[in-house]
């Protein structure tokens, strides 16, 4: 059945807004549908919640990835949280050493729209401009949006995105961003969703998979990149995990080794018993 024409205006194009482009396809369009469904794989996911500076989701259709992500969204709690980073990879666009930012006011999802900010970032001169046309191609951003809209239902209006469409970097231009992001992950009213799919190969081990999550719960951008040269598992959102551990390695620096809350209990895998 396809979806009526009321339902369709709230995902139009315009020149100040980005729509919900695969929602009708990758996820259903209607709001009640959609939040029956969050609702449900939230409270499915279990284990301990415990506050989270950044978490790591998956980006495929809901049908496959939504009951995962739950675990890591589980962990994101909106009382303090006024701005909320996506880094998500391009799978479209040819993005050599760059990442780029979106030229939109807002992104709408079948619950609400969400306000983008950008301006400190810009001022950097190490964001391209991402077009609206190519920005709705990609899914890697969309696919965190309506689980962020849910979440923070409590805090509609008072929280901005900031998402942010990852190019093919490599370790020193992920460490570049690293030193940009590192003193918006210190800030304890952001958080960081980082979108990554895992293995795409059909019969690669999984014990390999398991091995770079490994890597990656342990903080450590070198040994994660040498994995990825050694083993050339796909993940498709390498350089947003790389820019995420360059931001930590930065941190630590910055802090002089001191104790801080970047540890591995700061970033969560969305995958059941992390």
């Amino acid at each position: 059945m396809q979806p009526s024409h009321d339902k369709l205006d709230r995902f139009r194009r315009s020149s100040h807004s980005r729509r919900a482009s695969h929602a009708g396809s990758w996820y259903t369009h209607d709001s009640r549908r959609l939040d029956a469904q969050l609702c449900e794989w939230l409270s499915q996911a279990s284990g301990t919640r415990r506050p989270s500076r950044a978490i790591i989701t998956p980006h495929a259709g809901y049908d496959y990835s939504g009951p995962v992500a739950a675990y890591a969204f589980n962990q994101i709690v909106p009382d303090n949280i006024k701005r909320i980073f996506i880094l998500g990879p391009s799978h479209y666009l040819h993005l050599m050493g760059r990442c780029s930012l979106a030229t939109v006011a807002q992104y709408k999802t079948p619950f609400y729209d969400l306000a983008t900010v950008y301006t400190e970032l810009r001022r950097t001169g190490e964001f391209d401009q991402l077009s609206v046309d190519r920005d709705e191609e990609e899914h890697s951003i969309e696919m965190q949006l309506p689980y962020i809209a849910k979440v923070m239902e409590s805090k509609r209006g008072s929280f901005t995105i900031v998402p942010v469409l990852v190019g093919l970097l490599n370790l020193e231009r992920e460490a570049v961003y690293g030193r940009i992001f590192a003193p918006y992950l210190n800030d304890p009213d952001n958080v960081f969703v980082i979108s990554s799919d895992f293995c795409h190969w059909g019969k690669f081990p999984f014990n390999k998979s398991l091995t770079g999550m490994q890597l990656i719960e342990n903080l450590d951008a070198n040994a994660f990149n040498a994995y990825l040269k050694q083993f050339g598992n796909t993940i498709c959102g390498q350089h947003p995990i790389g820019i995420l551990l360059q931001m930590i390695n930065c941190l630590r620096q910055t802090l002089n080794n001191s104790k801080s809350v970047f540890n591995q209990s700061a970033v969560l895998f969305s995958r059941p018993n992390s």
